[in-house]
């Protein structure tokens, strides 16, 4: 079974930092992309950034310049730092991975999509 683990969230002053971590887990061939989702409280969920198996990103544009998608292939890790973190980053973010499980399901784009829990992300003072 394919799993992924969510941690790094907490409660941040306006101005900081938290680096949050998507762990995948399970028997897998490939992580074809991963996303960084938020929902807000009484808001809509929306795309945050996107990292592909070719390590090409996109962000949001309310987050380009202060966050950051990585990935550790080695560790099958999804990195997402944040910086100049602001009031409005308020959130419950969840990571999302499109894999496959074998190569015969790589070359035909037989995706599974996995998704986390959540992790909370408050920005106060």
């Amino acid at each position: 079974q394919v799993q992924l683990v969510e941690s790094g969230g907490g409660l941040v002053q306006p101005g900081g930092s938290l680096r949050l971590s998507c762990a995948v887990s399970g028997s897998i061939f490939r992580i074809v992309a991963v996303d960084w989702d938020r929902q807000a409280p009484g808001k809509q969920r929306e795309l945050v950034a996107t990292i592909t198996g070719g390590g090409t990103t996109d962000y949001n544009d309310s987050v380009k310049g202060r966050f950051t998608i990585s990935r550790d292939n080695a560790k099958n890790t999804v990195y997402l730092q944040m910086n100049s973190l602001k009031p409005e980053d308020t959130a419950v973010y969840y990571c999302n991975a499109r894999v496959t499980r074998n190569y015969s399901d790589y070359v035909s784009r037989r995706y599974l999509v996995v998704e986390g829990q959540g992790t909370l992300v408050t920005v106060s003072s």
